[in-house]
């Protein structure tokens, strides 16, 4: 399939379907405003542009003029007899001179259009991408469960792109065409009416031809774009799925499937091309009938007196310059309709609902160290009467209440669906609850800022992060004042000091491609990472499912000394490691149906025994 630009493979003159945006007129609007700072800018680029344009438009008249000097003294026969005539070499000069001026003056103004518009389309283009960066943390949780990363990656990437790279150039473009089309048509009709009337005939014959030529293109296009997408889409399929294709020896069948892709992609793409590759051939034939035409009528003009001969010289520049703007059209048009579709889709991303500001919202949770105010956070938590939905009259959380005191473990247990990480988002406040409160210390989440509610938890999940940066980078993430010691404190309590020692800078080893972490190392490294947070309440969700027993002995012994003396919430999947939990949750369908320790639950006999038996079962 097409990429997010919608960009297809173009020939030499005919590009591939652009991608129409829904309201063109709105959008471009949109974007108007957006740039309004840069309109004076974009104002004066476009007259330099215009300006620069009519210096060239008016450079074939004064051609004219120095052929019809120069001709002025050629020899003349006169009684059989050749008679030389006296060329003006001044008046031939100062043409000559103003000529320069006029290509000179052309040159450099059309550089300062495209120095300005460059400028001014970077700027916007690193302005939007700031707003969306900005956006993107102000937006909820739930945008994301909706659209997917690739597709707001693209909004960033492809789509601001596009609006730096089609704006400038279509604008300038647009306007300079326009400048020369009805420039070169009114010099062509001050000069002689009957060689205008001629040129406009031959090129708009030219027109039709290339008109038909690229209806006909853009369906092999469209159908081009989509035998790409299933060709793709196929080798993506068969790779990924490369040794179940093998083992149910579905080769054959691959190979014939891919055989009547590749042919359809054949078949839709060398008729794009050919017809594509016929439009340049067209516009130059276009040109040259237009030459034959001018010097063929005008000949006859000139033979009978009516027009000088520099008429006929100017003539033939103005045909070029005539017919030059109408492939331009074409262009600009499609890269204006292409930066639409791109602004509509950031546009759309930049007006998406944002979480309500809470600037005003006194943070009331932990100390505060600088003015010396609050107390630090113990821990306590509390479920009262909780309800969530993710869509409204569908309620994922029923009625959920529960009691953490300061330094308990607590652990959510339930199968896959049953709302365990729903209810640590709605902790920290990832979502908005529909109903009921969650204390922290007898503080409504809901009346602190978030920031003040994420500063009290440390996360340790079950997909880890690790970013390009340094060891010690990693481990003090978003956490002024780490000295070094705490940060070996850490890494020695999880076992990862010494292989951090071993690496090529130690703790100043740069983590990227070049240097491989095993999953149980970047795991104990974001156990680490949560050590040096020293924040009074842990999240863990355990993550052990994809090390071998020796490293999952050694992130549990990790994890069951980082929650010493902190509140816990644990997601557990595996039963047996959170026999010691001080209160264990049972989920199902978004109720607690059980509470109590590992014993009591087991002794109950209900649905938290026969999970537990059931693993025991599979496992033993």
């Amino acid at each position: 399939m097409p990429g997010p630009m919608g960009r297809g493979p173009h020939g030499p003159a005919g590009n591939g379907p652009a991608e129409k945006p829904q309201d063109f007129g709105k959008t471009m609007g949109k974007l108007v405003h957006y740039c309004r700072k840069y309109i004076p800018v974009i104002v004066i680029a476009l007259v330099l542009g215009a300006a620069g344009t009519i210096f060239q438009i008016v450079g074939p008249d004064k051609l004219k003029d120095m052929t019809n000097e120069i001709t002025k003294g050629l020899p003349a026969v006169v009684h059989g007899k050749p008679v030389a005539g006296a060329i003006d070499f001044d008046a031939v000069g100062r043409i000559g001179w103003l000529l320069v001026a006029l290509y000179v003056g052309y040159a450099l103004l059309s550089y300062l259009q495209s120095w300005l518009m460059a400028n001014v389309t970077q700027r916007t283009a690193q302005q939007l991408r700031e707003s969306i960066s900005v956006k993107i943390n102000k937006l909820p949780l739930s945008y994301f469960d909706k659209v997917s990363y690739g597709d707001v990656l693209s909004r960033i990437t492809n789509d601001v792109d596009a609006i730096g790279q089609t704006l400038g150039q279509s604008l300038g473009s647009l306007i300079t065409s326009v400048t020369l089309f009805v420039g070169a048509l009114v010099m062509m009709f001050w000069n002689n009416w009957i060689m205008a009337l001629c040129a406009i005939g031959s090129s708009l014959l030219g027109l039709v031809l290339m008109g038909a030529i690229m209806k006909a293109s853009q369906q092999y296009f469209a159908r081009q774009q989509a035998a790409l997408g299933d060709v793709n889409g196929h080798v993506e399929e068969m790779y990924a799925g490369h040794l179940i294709v093998k083992a149910y020896n579905g080769e054959a069948d691959s190979i014939r499937r891919f055989e009547r892709y590749n042919a359809d992609l054949y078949d839709s793409g060398w008729k794009s091309q050919f017809l594509s590759g016929l439009m340049m051939p067209l516009m130059q034939f276009v040109g040259n009938f237009g030459y034959v035409v001018v010097c063929v009528v005008g000949a006859a003009l000139a033979m009978d007196g009516q027009i000088e001969f520099g008429v006929i010289v100017a003539f033939m520049m103005y045909i070029r310059l005539f017919t030059q703007p109408l492939s331009q059209f074409a262009q600009a048009f499609q890269n204006l309709q292409r930066c639409a579709a791109a602004s509509e889709r950031v546009f759309g991303f930049l007006e998406e609902p944002e979480m309500a500001d809470e600037s005003d919202k006194p943070a009331l949770l932990g100390a505060d160290r600088a003015n010396g105010t609050g107390q630090p956070v113990r821990g306590d938590v509390e479920f009262d009467h909780v309800r969530f939905e993710y869509e409204p009259g569908k309620p994922i959380i029923n009625d959920f209440s529960a009691t953490v005191k300061a330094g308990q473990k607590v652990a959510i247990v339930g199968p896959t669906g049953a709302g365990k990480t729903t209810m640590v988002n709605l902790l920290m406040r990832f979502y908005e609850i529909a109903g009921g409160r969650i204390t922290i210390d007898g503080v409504d989440t809901k009346s602190v800022p978030r920031w003040n509610v994420h500063d009290q938890f440390s996360m340790v999940l079950q997909d880890t992060w690790v970013f390009r940066g340094t060891v010690r980078e990693n481990i003090a993430y978003s956490k002024p004042g780490v000295t070094d010691e705490q940060i070996r404190e850490a890494c020695r309590a999880v076992g990862l000091d010494h292989y951090i020692q071993s690496l090529p800078n130690g703790y100043d080893t740069v983590l990227d491609e070049n240097t491989s972490l095993s999953a149980g190392q970047k795991q104990l490294l974001t156990i680490a990472r949560a050590m040096v947070q020293d924040a009074p309440i842990l999240i863990l969700d355990e993550a052990t499912s994809s090390v071998d027993t020796r490293t999952e002995e050694l992130i549990q012994k990790a994890m069951d000394a980082l929650t010493v003396g902190r509140t816990s919430f644990v997601i557990a999947h595996r039963l047996s490691t959170i026999r010691d939990a001080d209160m264990i949750l049972v989920m199902n369908h978004g109720d607690v149906i059980e509470r109590g320790t590992h014993e009591q639950l087991l002794a109950a006999g209900g649905f938290y025994a026969n999970l537990y038996n059931s693993q025991f079962t599979l496992t033993s």
